[in-house]
């Protein structure tokens, strides 16, 4: 029942934040995915030359408020660098998306969160991410807006900085490289990437488990 109660709390917060998520989405959506299209992208990075690896990390870091299509921006990372170059930008885009989330939610601290939650459900969500944390965090990089969510819910909950860092990496690194790899084929599909880069975080968090358990 404890379990049952905790998850109907973390889905309701979740909902609460993916509400302000989804707003730029529902007002500018359509623009930003006609704008950034797989070629789209590329050629928006292209026009800042030798900085247009920057530019695309920016625009995954952006992903966090506005509607950009990330994994879009990661397969035209894949597309102008290569499979390899474009996996490390990508993933290296999503990775800080992540911690700019956390960081900025967490910099907020307990009065927002009290604020946006209640003081009975932050407390039941802070009991969530303290035992199942590093899985919401690493499984959530390869779904749709989740990722900015369940960044921004560890940030208020004040998750422990070490885990947080190293789930997201478990989860960035191989959405980024899966994309990048589909984007370097020059196929904007992403049939097989989404199967792969959600298996991956579970044998990459699993792994990264006994580290953690380490003083």
């Amino acid at each position: 029942m404890l379990i049952k109660r905790e998850t109907i709390w973390l889905t309701g917060i979740i909902a609460v934040i993916l509400a302000g998520v989804l707003v730029p989405f529902m007002i500018w959506g359509e623009r930003f995915d006609a704008a950034l299209s797989l070629e789209g992208s590329r050629t928006w990075m292209a026009q800042f030359g030798f900085w247009a690896w920057l530019a695309g990390i920016g625009l995954l870091i952006a992903d966090i408020a506005l509607p950009v299509p990330s994994t879009i921006v990661m397969s035209a990372l894949g597309l102008t660098y290569g499979w390899f170059m474009g996996g490390c930008l990508a993933s290296t885009g999503s990775f800080l998306s992540g911690l700019v989330a956390y960081t900025f939610c967490r910099w907020l601290g307990r009065p927002a969160a009290r604020w946006i939650a209640g003081e009975e459900a932050l407390s039941r969500c802070e009991i969530i991410f303290e035992k199942r944390g590093g899985w919401l965090i690493a499984l959530s990089r390869w779904m749709p807006v989740l990722p900015e969510a369940t960044a921004c819910l560890a940030g208020l909950v004040k998750m422990d900085f070490r885990s947080f860092v190293i789930s997201l990496a478990c989860g960035a690194l191989p959405v980024g490289f899966a994309f990048a790899a589909i984007g370097a084929l020059g196929n904007s599909h992403p049939g097989w990437a989404i199967p792969l880069s959600g298996l991956v975080p579970i044998g990459l968090w699993t792994a990264s488990k006994s580290f953690l358990k380490k003083p």
